[in-house]
Order: C-alpha cells, then structure tokens, then sequence
C-alpha cells in the first residue's frame, strides 16, 4: 500500500511540476491556487507512504518519478529535446527507484 501510495504522489508531483509556468510567476490567482493544491496533495501522500517506507527511499522514489515524468511530459507536450544522454539519464533514475523497490526491507 505505502508503493501504491508513493506512485500516487509521484503523479501529482508530476501535475503539480506542470503546473507552475500556468501561475505566470504567481500573479494569476486560480493557477497559483491549483499549483499550491497540488504541491500540498503531493505532499500529504508522500507522508502517508512514509509511514511505512523510509524516509530516504521514498523522498529518492518522489523525487526521482516527479523528475521522469516532469521530462517526460515536457518531450510529449512541450517538445523538449530528446538526446540520448538524457534518455540513459533517465534511464538511470527510474532504475535505481526499481532497485530500491525490490530491495525494501520486509
């Protein structure tokens, strides 16, 4: 359950990354009002996954899937580029959140 929650924060972290530039730094009310929600959301289930999880590995996991999805939507919605280096990099980032899901104690 707590993977399951974690995965959960990882998406509306990943929702939250995208909606920062929409608050036109912060001077648009209901975008800057979304943007705090979500980052409060991602938060809150980030906390609930600890319960249970250690602390170090499910900040890395958050971080590391808030990341991958964060590039991954700015390569299919913004257009960023794609090199190989940052495909290995990512690669590399979503490797070590597998390694450290299938070494959790317990």
């Amino acid at each position: 359950m707590s993977w399951a929650l974690l995965l959960a924060a990882g998406a509306v972290e990943i929702a939250w990354s995208q909606s920062i530039k929409p608050t036109e730094n912060f001077t648009r009310p209901l975008p800057t009002l979304i943007c705090f929600a979500l980052a409060a959301a991602a938060v809150y289930l980030l906390s609930l996954s600890m319960r249970t999880l250690p602390v170090g590995t499910a900040y890395a996991a958050f971080t590391g899937i808030g990341a991958v999805g964060a590039v991954v939507l700015g390569v299919v919605i913004h257009r960023d580029p794609v090199t190989l280096a940052r495909a290995a990099a990512l690669a590399l980032i979503v490797g070590g959140i597998v390694l450290a899901r299938a070494t959790e104690p317990g």
